[in-house]
């Protein structure tokens, strides 16, 4: 974000300039190595200053930075284990200039834990247990039209978890059923005031799933002879006192790799004729050497490979994971043995390599 790459480098997080082709700035704190990486994003699309790492020194930071300048950090300590995946939403209020967090974060130790951070206070919310399972990946959100967060799980039990927060507390509402193997990554994106999320699993396949404000369900409907997608149906209360429901559909299956998917990633929203856009493309890696960029075609709708990158040979083991730009001209990955690949796109709608990058570990944020 702001044109830097962050990424743990052993114990250490790397802020890489891609333009200038060199690391302008290194942030040191946790004691064993970096597993995720994510830059917080700002809900007025503003530039961000602060991003988030967690380590298996079972430890979260929060850095803020200026100019690729380490002005502060604050360490989020809960874990009994290694933290492998996390995610950051952004909780703006008016009657606040300061911008509040909800934080995400699993971990080996079977546990998803809820952390807030208001001003210069984080304290934990909640510890959500998964069982004898390990959570791989996790995404926050708001609910269409409402203020109540709602968090994503997958794992490698082949569900993937949906919990909504209510009265402080996040409740399990759904469980999502279609993959046959362990979910690597889930994703949310707000496209036309619906919510979507993207999941991909060792199954090779990437599915997309349509969250929207429903109609509570009814004893009789009259219409047994209409055939409709199944959905999945639950009811919040939207802190104001109103009861809402939504519905969770299948939307889309995509089946274009041919090995494990390991990373799917929405192109970053943007704002434009002052309203926030979120571009619908899709950006997903795998272990068979290749990124493959998804789109729904203009006419039909139909999601679509539009651009495949990757390798051709070698001894490489695949992708482990990948991102856009923020403007999505780009698209960054990274393998398995520690290269990070950027392709640029052309003028002709195409991409080429632009320049690959050696670094000393795989995480990419």
């Amino acid at each position: 974000r702001g044109g830097l790459v962050a990424f743990g480098s052993c114990r250490s997080v790397v802020l890489y300039d891609p333009q200038k082709r060199k690391v302008v700035g290194t942030l040191n704190g946790h004691t064993e190595r970096v597993n995720c990486v994510q830059w917080i994003h700002r809900n007025d699309g503003s530039q961000e200053t602060e991003l988030i790492s967690g380590g298996s020194d079972r430890c979260l930071i929060l850095w803020e930075i200026r100019s690729g300048k380490l002005v502060n950090y604050i360490r989020l300590e809960g874990h009994t284990e290694a933290v492998c995946a996390l995610d950051v939403l952004s909780l703006e209020h008016q009657s606040s200039a300061e911008s509040n967090l909800l934080i995400a974060s699993a971990g080996s130790d079977s546990t998803i834990r809820i952390w807030s951070r208001c001003g210069t206070e984080v304290k934990c919310l909640q510890a959500l247990q998964s069982g004898k399972g390990f959570v791989l990946d996790v995404s926050l959100s708001l609910l269409p039209g409402s203020d109540v967060p709602i968090l994503a799980c997958g794992g490698d039990n082949c569900g993937i978890y949906l919990y909504t927060q209510q009265d402080g507390q996040f409740q399990k509402q759904l469980v999502l059923q279609g993959h046959e193997d362990w979910i690597r990554g889930v994703e949310w994106a707000v496209c036309d005031g619906d919510l979507f999320l993207a999941s991909c699993a060792q199954d090779c396949l990437i599915r997309i799933w349509k969250l929207q404000a429903t109609l509570p369900p009814l004893l009789e409907t009259g219409e047994e002879d209409v055939i409709r997608l199944k959905e999945n149906i639950f009811t919040v209360n939207d802190n104001g006192g109103l009861d809402i429901s939504f519905a969770v559909t299948l939307d889309s299956v995509l089946a274009g790799h041919e090995n494990w998917v390991c990373a799917v990633h929405w192109q970053p929203s943007f704002f434009k004729g002052g309203r926030r856009e979120q571009p619908r493309r899709l950006l997903s890696a795998s272990m068979d050497k290749t990124v493959i960029l998804w789109s729904p075609d203009e006419e039909s709708g139909v999601w679509l490979e539009q651009v495949r990158v990757g390798e051709v040979g070698g001894n490489t083991l695949g992708f482990f994971d990948c991102c856009f730009s923020p403007d999505g001209t780009m698209v960054l990955a990274h393998a398995f043995h520690g290269a990070l690949h950027l392709w640029k796109q052309t003028s002709v709608n195409k991409a080429r390599l632009f320049v690959v990058l050696t670094v000393g570990q795989k995480n990419v944020g």
